[in-house]
């Protein structure tokens, strides 16, 4: 019987000197992407309309190169909203970005060089143009 000698591996090396090249990929699912996002999206928002859904996210994840040469995910991420009226769309539409890119990328590892966001509806405020039953 041989003797088991802990710490080295299949190759006869220390198990902490396999090269990076060698030690494999992690593949993270673009559904898994678009949950993260989606997430973000709601913390950016903070209260939303009683009946609005909540968002959503498609993403599609390419590998891209960076400026040192190497491979790196990337994921264009598209956010689907419905707001409360009135409000400052813009703002908010920025605050989701913003929010969205720095989830993704402190918790995926991925960079994201585009967020679009889209408002799917504008929810009426209670109160507001409801007595005149009409919006501007």
């Amino acid at each position: 019987m041989t003797p088991v000698n802990e710490g080295i591996g299949e190759l006869g090396r220390p198990l902490g000197a396999v090269p990076p090249g060698e030690r494999g990929a992690t593949r993270i699912a673009d559904r898994v992407v678009a949950k993260v996002a989606a997430q973000a999206a709601r913390e950016a928002l903070g209260a939303l309309p009683p009946q609005a859904a909540a968002p959503h996210a498609n993403v599609v994840v390419r590998q891209a190169r960076t400026s040192t040469d190497e491979e790196r995910d990337a994921a264009k991420i598209r956010v689907h909203l419905e707001l409360d009226y009135p409000t400052d769309i813009g703002a908010r539409c920025r605050a989701v970005r913003r929010r969205v890119a720095e989830r993704v990328g402190a918790l995926v590892g991925m960079d994201v060089p585009e967020v679009a966001v889209q408002i799917e509806r504008l929810h009426l405020a209670p109160g507001h143009g409801v007595a005149k039953r009409r919006t501007r």
